[in-house]
């Protein structure tokens, strides 16, 4: 039964029967899929300093995006670089995808790596995006991750994903 819907998400509240017979209600989240790309520089990655509403904080993150209706991750990748981050890239690879929270919801993220960047005109945030691009070291990566100043689960699993070697 649907409980909630907008352009974004819907929830739905149903009956599961588990693998092991017992039957319980469950609330299931459906936001859609989205991808994240990690776009490699010479030196190390371009990542965003984004404000999150819902945790009211700026964070570190990969630029992301969710797919239109139609699109293909790949397409979808494209496009959300160019969106948030300023740039194309002649270069996308994918990553394969993760769960974010499967306890509660179905969202599945398409990762890709991006590299040999090229500025391009069409940078054009969205009015509901506070987004500061930065290009950072591997090395400052690392700390980041390590000290969790980069915080945000697919950033982190696109650059173990995507670390050569």
């Amino acid at each position: 039964m649907e409980i909630f819907r907008t352009k974004r998400l819907w929830i739905e509240k149903s009956t599961v029967r588990f693998p092991n017979g017992v039957e319980v209600e469950k609330v299931t989240v459906h936001p859609g899929s989205a991808v994240a790309i990690l776009p490699v520089t010479p030196t190390g990655y371009r990542l965003l300093r984004q404000y999150r509403y819902a945790i009211d904080r700026y964070i570190y993150e990969a630029p992301a995006g969710t797919m239109e209706e139609g699109e293909d991750p790949e397409e979808t990748a494209h496009r959300e670089l160019i969106e948030e981050a300023g740039v194309s890239a002649t270069t996308m690879t994918p990553k394969g995808f993760i769960y974010t929270t499967p306890g509660y919801t179905d969202e599945k993220i398409w990762l890709f790596e991006a590299r040999d960047l090229v500025p391009s005109r069409e940078f054009e945030k969205d009015a509901d995006e506070v987004i500061e691009v930065m290009d950072v070291t591997r090395e400052e990566t690392d700390a980041m991750v390590a000290n969790g100043t980069i915080c945000d689960a697919k950033t982190i699993c696109l650059i173990h994903r995507c670390r050569e070697g």
